[in-house]
């Protein structure tokens, strides 16, 4: 893990407008780049937290990719989601001022460190900003909700095709392709966020392929037919193909 650094403004990032409300005055924006003052870098599989920590702080990741999983009693644990430039980690920690899960760097990466009391403080001011967090916490909620019907009602492709499209509608909304990524997950990750075993994350990648749907050389992904990876995630195709 790398030293903290000085943290770039948020009013001038580039992912800004995925962490940040709309609309903000060049007052508030200013007290906010006050507020996101330090940032931490991540090499592939270090913890950014760990399930139990003292909840401090929340993390926007500003490159780069984390996933964030739950440990069992029995030494088991379970991945419940990916989490993408503009996402913001750390929001299971308010209720009960611990983290409920671990958060492990998928690839090298850089997230922005918010101290959550001075961010409660700065919501008093800033209305927006509060609104912003319930809205997180709508997102967050939502995710939850999508992974369980996920693993409950789709079977095994259609669990594999709604990822992809999961991801790439993601990476559409900050601009960037939506056919064409880098998978930063591993198939044994993949089959253990779809409750899959990895053969069978395996069979289905090839059975795509061999189907003219995707391809997939190591981690780059290729969506070569979209339309059909949305019927069969049983979703509809609802904006613009982003090359």
């Amino acid at each position: 893990m790398h030293p903290l650094q000085q943290a770039a403004k948020c009013s001038t990032c580039v992912i800004g407008k995925f962490c940040l409300p709309l609309g903000l005055t060049i007052e508030e924006a200013e007290q906010i780049d006050i507020l996101v003052s330090q940032k931490l870098r991540l090499n592939k599989g270090e913890y950014l937290y760990h399930q139990g920590d003292p909840f401090i702080s929340l993390y926007s990741i500003r490159f780069g990719s984390l996933k964030t999983e739950l440990l069992l009693q029995d030494g088991r644990s379970q991945i419940i989601g990916f989490h993408l430039p503009g996402e913001i980690l750390g929001l299971d920690g308010i209720g009960n001022n611990v983290y409920q899960s671990e958060a492990i760097a998928l690839e090298d990466c850089e997230v922005c460190i918010v101290q959550f009391s001075e961010f409660e403080t700065l919501c008093q001011k800033i209305p927006s900003l509060q609104r912003h967090l319930y809205q997180l916490l709508s997102r967050e909620i939502t995710q939850d909700h999508r992974h369980l019907l996920t693993l409950g009602s789709l079977n095994a492709e259609e669990k594999l095709a709604y990822l992809f499209i999961y991801l790439s509608e993601r990476l559409a909304k900050r601009g960037l392709s939506s056919t064409e990524f880098n998978l930063a997950m591993g198939r044994e990750e993949i089959g253990d966020y779809l409750g899959l075993k990895i053969e069978t994350v395996s069979r289905i990648l090839s059975k795509f392929s061999q189907a003219g749907i995707i391809e997939v050389k190591s981690k780059h992904l290729k969506i070569l037919n979209i339309k059909e990876l949305y019927r069969l995630a049983g979703s509809e195709l609802t904006q613009p193909i982003r090359q």
